[in-house]
């Protein structure tokens, strides 16, 4: 189908797309990648009165260290994420989410920042950026503000983005060391995620120090399994220590029933792959 007519700007720098973003109109669309704005727009779904095409930005590009932290561009594909040095030194858990994204095209076109900012829970990249402690930095007329990943996620495709702002980077903690794992359950390849698991652990000897659990649509927004990273810390690097914290993973949760899955067994299912992703992480 064709998408209903549309006024289109395309900036080249940030300060040019908050100007845009201001003077669009009552309904204004960020275009970053694409790949969840255009299909729906193709189907009138959504029928924007302007379009601010992000993909001439250059400053949204990218990956840097800033001393203990790498950043992100909200506009680096997901692509360059999965090949970056930085990311794969200190965070590899985002390249190992990435890898599971769709298909080679829409990794190419995809952006790091669209898939935070669209915030679908069954999207794979939220969980994994709330379990690495990430930083939201946000751009308005009114300048630069930053935003925990626990509190950037709202509600169901809801964020803490306002109107007439921009995401503009994500600002990720050095993990060195940490070992680091995605665990996916789809029911055909290049799908959205039934259940996955975002798993970083941090080792001494053999006991586990310390444990971050990201949970991929078990409720409407990301979720941090905390009673899992309670029962972890600090405790011995085995299968049995794993599989009963792993037996915790379900709590707190509000799964959805659909037509791939029922509540139920998203619940059995985020178990099962805490335990796996866990194992993985700490090295087992």
């Amino acid at each position: 189908m064709i998408p209903a007519p549309f006024a289109y700007a395309r900036p080249t720098t940030v300060d040019e797309a908050l100007q845009a973003v201001a003077s669009g109109g009552e309904d204004v669309k960020i275009l970053a990648g694409g790949q969840s704005l255009i299909p729906v727009m193709r189907l009138r779904l959504a029928a924007p009165e302007t379009v601010v095409d992000l993909t001439k930005v250059a400053e949204l590009r990218g990956v840097r260290e800033e001393g203990d932290a790498i950043v992100v561009g909200a506009m680096t594909t997901h692509s360059d994420v999965i090949t970056d040095p930085l990311i794969a030194r200190y965070a590899a858990l985002i390249a190992a989410a990435t890898e599971t994204v769709a298909d080679r095209q829409v990794r190419h076109r995809g952006t790091f920042g669209g898939a935070l900012a669209h915030a679908d829970p069954a999207g794979d990249l939220p969980a994994v950026a709330l379990a690495l402690d990430a930083e939201f930095v946000i751009a308005g007329l009114s300048g630069r503000r930053t935003v925990p990943a626990a509190e950037f996620f709202v509600d169901y495709l809801t964020t803490a983005l306002e109107e007439g702002e921009l995401l503009v980077e994500i600002r990720v903690p050095k993990h060195e060391g940490w070992g680091m794992h995605y665990e996916k359950f789809n029911r055909v390849a290049q799908a959205w995620s039934i259940v996955a698991v975002a798993a970083v652990v941090r080792r001494e000897g053999d006991r586990i120090a310390e444990a971050k659990i990201g949970l991929t649509n078990m409720g409407p927004t990301p979720l941090r399994a905390r009673g899992v990273e309670e029962a972890l810390a600090g405790a011995e690097a085995t299968a049995d220590a794993v599989a009963a914290a792993a037996a915790r993973a379900a709590e707190n949760t509000s799964p959805s029933s659909d037509l791939n899955a029922q509540a139920d067994y998203r619940h059995h299912l985020a178990q099962v792959l805490t335990r796996r992703a866990v194992t993985a992480a700490a090295g087992l």
